[in-house]
């Protein structure tokens, strides 16, 4: 028996379906709109979206994301409990065809992320977790056969050389001090780049052991994978304070951050 409720097993049929939708766009020739932030958009991001929201409508739990309607803080300070939704993270990704896109779903309660799901629609494999169920890995035609489902468990070491891994398409240079620092605990420093939230699957699976990101990110881009990582007994914190990233905000972007594995240690640590 699938060990989740009823609304966590609804947002993986979500990103399923979601998934399969921008697929169907990814293989074709499709259209990009630049948004008012400069940022891109495509059919795939708006599909993925309506697909998502039907699933979830029936917990009438609100939502708040890339492409959901944006309400005033006022508003969304009496919320408990919302979801936190990327439709489609990495659309810059997506739009290369490099396939180093996902979705994105997180249930935030109280301010934390108590639950996350990312799914790589081009590799058909979800990633999704809580403190209360753990982590798992499984592929798209294993959702209805939970005895296929693959348990992570923490990693017991560090990678040796560590392993940094780091978006594609956004850089900063606070990363190089970082990486600085880091020598402190390995002389030697792997990188292994990739996009959008898909370097999540990286540190859950003990192959990556830190992601620094010093550059802005929303709360929809890292609600799921902070919720995934800290089951895990890894973290995402505050780069400058080390406390956990918190969510639904006023600001709804995130601070920069350090995400590490329960095995990384760093030299203040």
């Amino acid at each position: 028996m699938i060990p989740f409720q009823a609304k966590y097993i609804a947002a993986i049929h979500a990103s399923i379906a979601a998934s399969e939708a921008i697929m169907e766009i990814y293989q074709n020739d499709f259209e990009e709109i630049i948004k008012s932030d400069g940022s891109p958009l495509t059919q795939a991001d708006l599909a993925s979206s309506d697909i998502i929201g039907q699933h979830l409508s029936p917990f009438n739990i609100p939502i708040t994301g890339e492409e959901t309607e944006k309400m005033s803080f006022e508003e969304r300070s009496a919320w408990s409990e919302c979801w936190c939704v990327d439709p489609l993270d990495g659309t810059k990704e997506f739009i290369k065809k490099n396939g180093e896109f996902a979705v994105n779903i997180a249930f935030i309660k109280d301010g934390k992320a108590h639950f996350g799901l990312i799914a790589s629609p081009v590799q058909r494999e979800i990633l999704i977790g809580s403190h209360e169920t753990g982590v798992f890995l499984f592929h798209f035609d294993q959702v209805q056969n939970f005895s296929a489902w693959k348990k992570l468990s923490m990693p017991e070491k560090q990678n040796m050389p560590l392993v940094m891994t780091c978006s594609r398409s956004h850089h900063s240079g606070p990363v190089l001090q970082f990486i600085q620092d880091l020598k402190d605990i390995s002389p030697e420093i792997t990188f292994a780049k990739k996009g959008s939230s898909l370097k999540f699957f990286d540190l859950a699976q003990g192959v990556a052991d830190v992601y620094p990101r010093f550059a802005p990110t929303m709360e929809w881009d890292i609600a799921a994978g902070q919720a995934i990582l800290e089951a895990l007994g890894g973290s995402v914190v505050h780069a400058e304070t080390g406390e956990p990233l918190c969510y639904n905000k006023a600001n709804l972007t995130n601070p920069y951050f350090v995400a590490k594995t329960a095995a990384m240690k760093l030299s203040d640590q």
